[in-house]
Order: C-alpha cells, then sequence, then structure tokens
C-alpha cells in the first residue's frame, strides 16, 4: 500500500465533507464531522472522535478515546461556528479531550507543533499552547489558558482561566496554577505555588550557554526576595543584567502580566 494514500476502516464514519489530504489513516470506530481538515499523514488509531471546525496540520498521531474539537464547556456558548486549530507532528494520547473557542474568548483554540499531549489531557475552550510542549497525564488547562514554547506541565497539574506560562518553564506534578509563570522557572506546590528556581536542566538540555543560565538563576534569585517590591526588584534586575535577551524577556513578560506572577 502507497504511503499516500489515505485510508478509512470500514467501522468508521466519516462525513464526506470532511478534507482528507493524502496518507491520512483512519483506524476502527473513529468518527470525523463535516467540518474537519486532516492533513497529509495524519493517523487515527481507534475511536477517535474529530468534531467541530476543526484544521489539522501534517503527521498528528491521535490515541484511542480522544475527542477533538468537542464543544466548549462554557454555558455561554450557543453553538456558533468557533474553530480548533492543530499544528504539526503532534502526539495526543489516550482520552485527551481539546475543545473548541468561543466567541467571546477570540474563538480559536489552537495546539502549535511538536507537541506531546498525554493521556487525559483536558483543554478548555480558546487555550493557545505553542511549540514543543510536553503536557503530562491528566493535567487540565481551564479557558484562555496560554502556555509558551518548550513548556513542560507535570501530571495532574492544574491551571486556572486566564494563566499564562512562559517559555521553558517546569511545572511539577499536582501544582495549582492561580498566577502566571515567568519563562525560565521551576514552579512546584499548590496554593501557594512557588518557584523553586531555574530551570537549569531543561535550558542545558535545549543548548543555552552556561553563562546565560548562570544569568537566569542569578535573575530568578533577586526576584524572588521577599523584601523588595516588584518594580524595585525588576530595576535592580535591570541594572545587573539588562544586557541578557533572556533577563529582558523574563522582566517585560513579568511587567505584561494581568495576573501577577509568581514568587
Amino acid at each position: 500500500m502507497s504511503q499516500n494514500q489515505t485510508t478509512i476502516h470500514a467501522s468508521s464514519l466519516v462525513d464526506p465533507r470532511a478534507e482528507l489530504a493524502e496518507g491520512v489513516t483512519i483506524g476502527p470506530f473513529c468518527t470525523v464531522g463535516p467540518h474537519v481538515k486532516l492533513g497529509k499523514g495524519c493517523k487515527l488509531i481507534s475511536h477517535v472522535v474529530i468534531d467541530g471546525h476543526t484544521t489539522i496540520g501534517e503527521n498528528n498521531l491521535f490515541y484511542p478515546f480522544s475527542v477533538i474539537g468537542g464543544a466548549p464547556q462554557d454555558l455561554k456558548y450557543k453553538g456558533e461556528p468557533t474553530e480548533l486549530w492543530i499544528g504539526n507532528d503532534n502526539t495526543i494520547r489516550e482520552s485527551v479531550t481539546l475543545n473548541l473557542g468561543t466567541v467571546q474568548g477570540g474563538g480559536k483554540t489552537v495546539l502549535g507543533s511538536h507537541n506531546l499531549i498525554m493521556a487525559y489531557v483536558h483543554f478548555g475552550h480558546d487555550v493557545h499552547v505553542n511549540n514543543h510542549c510536553v503536557i503530562a497525564n491528566a493535567a487540565s488547562l481551564a479557558g484562555h489558558v496560554l502556555v509558551d514554547d518548550y513548556a513542560i506541565l507535570g501530571g495532574m497539574v492544574g491551571v486556572a482561566q486566564f494563566m499564562k506560562i512562559g517559555k521553558y518553564c517546569y511545572i511539577g506534578g499536582m501544582a495549582s496554577i492561580d498566577r502566571d509563570i515567568p519563562p525560565f522557572s521551576i514552579a512546584v506546590g499548590s496554593r501557594p505555588c512557588e518557584i523553586k528556581g531555574a530551570n537549569i536542566v531543561g535550558l542545558r538540555r535545549k543548548g543555552f550557554r552556561a553563562d546565560a543560565i548562570s544569568v537566569i538563576i542569578e535573575t530568578i534569585k533577586l526576584w524572588k526576595r521577599p523584601d523588595v517590591n516588584r518594580d524595585q526588584c525588576l530595576l535592580e534586575i535591570e541594572s545587573q543584567y539588562g544586557e541578557s535577551a533572556e533577563v529582558i524577556e523574563f522582566v517585560n513578560f513579568i511587567r505584561k502580566s494581568e495576573n501577577g506572577c509568581i514568587k
């Protein structure tokens, strides 16, 4: 059988209006709705439901019992044609639920590319997860959450609505996130969730230079000081390490935060 040939198991229900690119494989007992677009090389192993106005890029792998493009769990939702967009090369494991967006939230839920979404993870409406992220088992992201590139969320992490998680963060298992997490940080704990330090191992694995990591470590130490208010702390960080691109990103993230950031 050619790798470019699209195959659909006889037990699956695929609406004839769905758009399937070449090389799509749909295994047993799947359902694909009329407004779904599946990109080249996508594979639905079995028992996968994809519905709604859902656009999916290339080479995504969906494991059994995942429900993709379901209606938002939001009482304001009245059936509007909101969307779910998924990029390329994602692995979406068993029983994951990715909901559509809402009109009030911009109308779009987005999963970028090269992400691993483990079993039982939930994305609420209007969530945006960027690229190269790992979301571990049973983590739940409420509506309007933003997760930036290379973030890792441990098992059973709960993220409250409208929260933002910065680049290269590591969130320990069972953490409860009710404020924003600055980039390059390790965050642990539940009510309160606190910064443990810099994500040293993760930064090394991604090729950050030793001197850049050292500056990030010292920046986070300054940020965690309890005796200095936010603005004074950020000015001190800038005065000492303002030539570092990573530090500028850290400081700008905190300044732009509408929810407040953990320390």
